[in-house]
């Protein structure tokens, strides 16, 4: 569990708990008690998997994390054999008679899905829609009639009953990002979807400060910044809050004034941004156009 653990303190420390937050966390929870998984879904970047994780803590249940992708299958989820190992005996004791007696045993190991539902573990399926429609199948059972079925497994028990304590949390980007496949309305029917989306300038604004100790001043106009290009993108697939926060850090590292009319802030925000913005929007020359909106946007900055 070091690995969760890890992830903890890494998503902790990267989660501000603004009363907007809080409140959102002190509903989920109470959803959860009730029994209800829940589904945060909302653009890239938005703070899905820390509220996720911030969830998880408060449920004060051992978290057990998976990331979806398109290669996940039932035996990653419930488990396999592994570690054959054979046995060989050879009985020559009378010379005239030769026995030869060979057994292949192999070892049970539990998947993660398995072990979080027999031990009553919180579990946090992150970004599950990039797993297929066919693997997330296996959630209707256990969310449903409180079973996970033991599908290809050759165990001699045909499930396992979900432990009352186990608890799932999702979280999802929209259908329309690269990647993610369609959710079956059948699993959707049976979470509580809450859409988690980008925060104000305001909030944004107090994060980076908080965060990378930079002026508010500094730290509005950064934010700003990212935002205004933010809206340049199509579908909510622009530059997130990451974005603001590593401009920060790195001009506060190497020493970069704050000032869009710099020549090395400007090229900061390029090289940063400039990528994200080429590919969200329409131009015969993106990265020509996207350095053109950086630099424009750059220019426009106003630190108070």
């Amino acid at each position: 569990m070091t690995v969760i653990k890890e992830t903890f303190k890494k998503h902790q420390r990267s989660l501000i708990q603004d009363s907007e937050t809080k409140d959102l966390l002190h509903r989920a929870l109470q959803y959860s008690k009730a029994g209800y998984p829940i589904h945060f879904t909302g653009p890239s970047g938005a703070g899905k998997t820390s509220l996720a994780l911030a969830l998880a803590k408060k449920k004060k249940r051992p978290v057990m994390l998976i990331h979806g992708n398109h290669e996940l299958n039932n035996k990653d989820l419930i488990g396999d054999f592994t570690g054959y190992t054979s046995k060989k005996v050879v009985d020559n004791y009378i010379r005239s008679v030769y026995k030869k007696d060979e057994s292949v045993t192999g070892t049970w190991k539990d998947g993660r899905l398995l072990e979080a539902v027999k031990n009553g573990y919180t579990l946090v399926y992150d970004e599950f829609t990039r797993s297929q429609p066919t693997t997330n199948n296996i959630f209707l059972s256990i969310l449903e009639e409180g079973i996970l079925p033991l599908y290809g497994s050759k165990l001699t028990e045909p499930f396992v009953r979900v432990h009352p304590d186990f608890s799932v949390i999702f979280t999802s980007n929209p259908d329309e990002y690269a990647g993610v496949y369609a959710t079956q309305d059948a699993l959707l029917d049976r979470l509580i979807t809450i859409f988690v989306d980008y925060k104000d300038i305001d909030r944004e604004t107090a994060i980076v400060s908080e965060k990378i100790d930079i002026k508010v001043s500094e730290a509005k106009a950064i934010t700003t910044l990212v935002s205004e290009l933010r809206e340049e993108c199509k579908e909510d697939t622009g530059p997130s809050l990451r974005a603001s926060l590593m401009i920060a850090k790195l001009a506060t590292e190497e020493d970069i004034p704050v000032d869009g009319k710099d020549a090395d802030f400007q090229r900061l925000c390029i090289d940063i941004v400039g990528h994200q913005i080429s590919r969200c929007i329409e131009s015969d020359q993106p990265v020509k156009t996207a350095e053109q909106l950086i630099i424009k946007a750059c220019k426009n900055m106003k630190v108070e």
